[in-house]
């Protein structure tokens, strides 16, 4: 049996809504499917195997080693990279298989464009470079359990044609509750790492952050979703910040 030439490498968790988009949009690009699950409650793992994918059920270790995970499980030449609430348009599924055909680098950048509560966004969050596709000789490897980046050795170059389409969150609820989930993830690793907080920290991240989003990143343009956006940006920010500062005064307490 010949070796895939290109495999798609998918995490998931409770994604029942939003996993068979994904999934038939890649069905005619991918030699195999690998999917690994963290425990999914509804018909995820049920719809992954439906499509044909190899399905592993593992328990969560932090993005960056849950995508190394599936990375190991894949054995195709390329790798392709997806979350769960990404669906690749079809002009992209067309460069993607003729760069296949004459590769000139070991990984490539995608565009990826979000799509924020219905509306696909124009400045903000909209056009983000993302490496995603490589080859497995050039060792590629994630790092990082929240903020996870995906390193090679060798060359990269852009796919400039086509878009990935990110569907962000299912709506503001699912937004706001993640902020403070990602907060706190961000706050622990921060502490392990020995990065200080401050009250000064706490007053003025928030403020810049949200600057930063509806100013410098055109928040502003996006109308009232954008505006939500740079907010919660700050909420998130302010969050992360004040809980970082509460480890650090326990642990000065502990040592005390």
């Amino acid at each position: 049996m010949p070796k895939p030439k290109l495999s798609v490498a998918i995490i998931t968790k409770n994604e029942e809504d939003r996993l068979p988009k994904t999934l038939e949009a890649i069905k005619d690009l991918a030699d195999e499917i690998v999917v690994v699950d963290s425990g999914s409650t509804d018909r995820t793992v049920e719809i992954a195997k439906a499509y044909g994918a190899k399905v592993f059920v593992e328990d969560w270790k932090g993005f960056g080693p849950q995508k190394q995970s599936a990375f190991e499980k894949t054995t195709g030449r390329w790798v392709l990279f997806l979350d769960a609430d990404e669906v690749p348009n079809r002009e992209l599924k067309e460069e993607i298989k003729r760069v296949l055909e004459n590769p000139k680098a070991e990984g490539y950048l995608i565009k990826r464009r979000a799509v924020y509560l219905g509306k696909k966004l124009r400045f903000v969050w909209a056009k983000e470079w993302l490496l995603r596709l490589v080859n497995r000789d050039a060792n590629p490897r994630w790092v990082g359990r929240i903020h996870e980046r995906l390193l090679l050795e060798g060359k990269t170059e852009k796919i400039k044609r086509g878009e990935l389409l990110h569907y962000t969150y299912r709506n503001l609820s699912e937004h706001l509750e993640k902020v403070f989930k990602y907060a706190k993830m961000g706050a622990l690793e921060g502490f392990e790492r020995k990065k200080k907080s401050s009250t000064l920290k706490v007053i003025t991240a928030p403020v810049y952050t949200f600057f930063k989003y509806y100013f410098l990143k055109l928040a502003l343009l996006e109308g009232y979703r954008g505006f939500l956006i740079a907010a919660i940006a700050g909420i998130h920010s302010f969050v992360k910040y004040s809980l970082l500062k509460e480890l650090w005064e326990r642990a000065k307490s502990s040592a005390e």
